[in-house]
């Protein structure tokens, strides 16, 4: 029984640290770094026909170079609440209407805008990083409740907090190098 109990807390605290990881994905994904990407528009709600709508799901996206993005909307009828939406959206993109698609032009970054995105990367891996450790906290108190309950022993509870300690490490290790993969993305002129 203690056996289960100890998978049954590991993996809830593996699950809570990968949550972690996920979110501070896509919000990786949102940062601009004067490269265009479709991601970028992610989360973009076009108030259509007084539905709001994702925008991904009214357009197609592309980038055919590295400076710009294309929206092609399935309905020509959508274009002006698309453009409406991406001003609201607060990017610093200027989108550009031709009737049939829109075009956004992605401006170079300057020098100093790269520092401010690497410095609210960091900040933004810092609190995912203490998302992961409030998980290991979280495992560890269970551990030790499963001991004073009587159905673990204290070997194994040392035990279980080494695995989950290193499952911690080994989160950690991942948010740096997603931080470090972004970092190098947004100095790259």
């Amino acid at each position: 029984m203690s056996e289960e109990d100890i998978g049954i807390v590991i993996g809830e605290a593996r699950e809570e640290m990968e949550k972690s990881l996920r979110s501070l994905h896509v919000e990786l994904q949102k940062v601009r770094t004067g490269r265009a990407n479709p991601s970028l528009l992610d989360g973009v709600q076009v108030d259509y026909y007084g539905t709001p709508t994702a925008l991904n799901q009214l357009a197609n996206l592309s980038a055919p170079d590295p400076r710009l993005i294309v929206v092609s909307p399935f309905d020509k009828g959508a274009l002006a609440g698309i453009e409406k939406a991406i001003q609201a959206a607060g990017l610093g993109l200027m989108p550009q209407n031709d009737g049939k698609i829109i075009r956004l032009p992605i401006p170079a970054l300057t020098e100093e805008r790269r520092r401010e995105l690497v410095k609210q990367i960091k900040k933004t891996a810092e609190d995912h990083k203490i998302g992961v450790r409030e998980a290991r906290r979280g495992a560890v108190g269970m551990l030790k409740d499963l001991e004073a309950d009587g159905s673990v022993p204290a070997d194994d509870r040392r035990r279980a907090e080494k695995n989950v300690q290193d499952l911690t490490d080994r989160q950690i290790a991942k948010i740096d190098e997603m931080i470090s993969r972004k970092e190098a993305e947004i100095l790259e002129v």
